[in-house]
């Protein structure tokens, strides 16, 4: 398995051998010439608008001296992959709207421009001597002490020569001897320039590409993904209940007619018992399938909104409840399902668990967002582990950046309170 960066090659035995090191110079190298010429841009870009500063065209130059770290931070980003082949996501957000004006807003809004910006002055100050200086000593230092001979060969005249303008070499073993040293010496810079490229590229990663920028933008997509999933979950949902609502259903209704006007065709006798038996079970078929279909995704709430359909699971809940529910538009179709099945399993843990005389549902919208709550006069006591269905229910409200609380004392009463942070839309933008 091939390192990753030039941390992890410095640690394996087959450094000297492995393109790391080439890597470090190609990575040093760059970042010296860029830093010079960032260093050029800044400067010309501040003497010139700073002279102009009074005049229309000063002011945005010195916005442009900002803007220069963009382009910096993104040629380091494109670098890092010389010594890090982890990638290095920029921090820039799309702008809220078209245009020029709208994206020099967004940027000069941003952390990361001014991050960037920041790296841009330590790069064209600091940064980039120091890389020009590593290569010095540890690369053409040694490269130097190495050509001793050649040197003495051709600049010397077989007869002396200096090594680093400072000590005089007049003999050829003696030049041997120091270009031996000059092969030790390029060994230790070669794993010195590994260390200051590793160390450039983490300065350079935490300033103009941090991890935990990655982190976020990653939370922010896994988080997205979920609401998308929860979009095709309910649009699923949806066309299964339309396909049963509009094929199997009504061709079970068609069956249940005909066996009715058989059963009445038929004269008395086994065939009347056995068709009256048919009619029945279909019957029962068509209830359950009515009341499968409703637990889908009930036509009602896709029709009428969630008012209608909480006032129809109250009307069909043993327990008598009471609905106070005042909305003047319509929640987005993932938030309206999730609160309706959030309704529906609190109304049916009542009538199974509560023990309850009476029941309450109430909500609205205040705030931007959505809030129900449904309480009851029960023994109280309910536990969401205990297979009660709200964990999943708690689970599916979260995706949706919702809250559900449960408060259930021993002896009562039970309320269950959620919200979803949600806008309402027209009740005739939902139905065009």
């Amino acid at each position: 398995m091939h390192p990753g960066n030039v941390w992890q090659a410095l640690a394996r035995p087959g450094y000297l051998q492995s393109v790391w090191p080439w890597r470090s110079v190609a990575y040093l190298a760059s970042g010296a010439v860029t830093g010079a010429v960032t260093l050029v841009a800044l400067v010309t870009a501040a003497v010139v608008g700073g002279a102009l500063a009074l005049t229309a065209v000063g002011l945005p130059l010195l916005a442009v001296l900002v803007l220069v770290g963009i382009p910096v931070g993104a040629t380091e980003r494109l670098r890092l992959r010389l010594v890090d082949r982890a990638p290095a996501a920029g921090q820039h957000r799309e702008p809220t709207a078209p245009g020029l004006w709208a994206w020099l807003t967004t940027r000069l809004r941003e952390r990361a421009t001014w991050r960037e910006f920041g790296h841009a002055l330590l790069f064209s100050v600091l940064l980039w001597p120091i890389d020009a200086l590593v290569l010095t000593v540890a690369l053409f230092v040694p490269l130097s002490v190495v050509a001793t001979p050649l040197l003495l060969a051709t600049v010397g005249d077989g007869r002396e020569t200096k090594v680093l303008k400072q000590w005089v070499v007049t003999t050829w073993p003696g030049a041997f001897g120091v270009a031996v040293l000059g092969v030790l010496l390029l060994v230790v810079g070669a794993y010195a320039l590994g260390v200051a490229a590793g160390a450039r590229a983490g300065l350079a990663r935490l300033l103009v590409a941090p991890r935990e920028g990655e982190l976020d933008a990653r939370v922010v997509e896994l988080a997205r993904s979920r609401v998308r999933l929860v979009d095709a979950f309910e649009a699923e949902r949806r066309r299964i209940e339309r396909d049963l609502h509009d094929g199997a259903q009504q061709r079970l209704v068609g069956l249940t007619m005909a066996l009715g006007l058989a059963r009445l065709d038929a004269p008395p006798g086994p065939l009347a018992d056995h068709l009256a038996k048919a009619h029945e079970e279909a019957g029962k078929a068509l209830a359950e399938l009515r009341e499968l279909i409703r637990g889908i995704h009930p036509k009602i709430l896709a029709d009428y909104g969630l008012e209608a359909a909480v006032a129809d699971a109250a009307e069909r809940s043993p327990v008598p409840v009471d609905v106070d529910l005042d909305l003047p538009g319509r929640p987005p179709q993932a938030v309206e399902s999730a609160a309706y099945f959030v309704v529906c399993e609190a109304l049916a843990n009542v009538a199974k668990h509560s023990g309850a005389d009476r029941a309450q549902v109430r909500g609205g919208h205040r705030d931007g967002r959505l809030f129900l709550q449904v309480a009851d006069d029960g023994r109280g006591g309910a536990d969401p582990g205990a297979g009660s269905g709200l964990t999943g229910l708690a689970d599916r409200v979260s995706v949706l950046d919702g809250r559900l609380a449960l408060s259930s004392p021993p002896g009562g009463p039970t309320l269950l309170r959620v919200e979803f942070p949600c806008a309402l839309t027209e009740v005739a933008d939902r139905c065009a």
